[in-house]
């Protein structure tokens, strides 16, 4: 007994990976999200690899693991492989204080983000 498999979410030509607390706030991962979709995953590795964001080289890992995941699990061919999707979202934030002046407080918010990305192989060209 047991459960049934539960369906696959993505299609037959798709691979994916996540992160889920990476430490950065979301609007600043999806700046380096957004240098990457559409393209191919040599290309996007190459643009992570040279990018001066501190978190690229968390979004490289991602992707590298992604590209791993079509490759052992789905055998997927990597030289057509393209990022479809980079989906950036929200996860906690760690609330800090810090005294200030007459004894009142400042908030300080750390915020942390999910970052999902989706291979897709692309078909051939005859």
């Amino acid at each position: 007994m047991g459960k049934k498999a539960a369906p696959r979410s993505l299609a037959d030509n798709e691979a994916k990976a996540s992160a889920e607390s990476l430490r950065v706030s979301a609007r600043k991962l999806n700046l380096v999200a957004q240098s990457i979709r559409g393209k191919n995953c040599n290309d996007a590795i190459a643009q992570l690899t040279f990018s001066k964001r501190r978190i690229s080289n968390d979004v490289r890992k991602v992707l590298q693991s992604a590209i791993a995941n079509a490759e052992n699990n789905h055998q997927l061919d990597v030289d057509r492989l393209f990022v479809a999707e980079a989906s950036v979202g929200r996860a906690m934030v760690i609330k800090r204080f810090r005294p200030r002046a007459r004894g009142r407080v400042g908030r300080i918010e750390k915020p942390f983000s999910k970052l999902t990305v989706v291979l897709r192989e692309r078909e051939e060209t005859a």
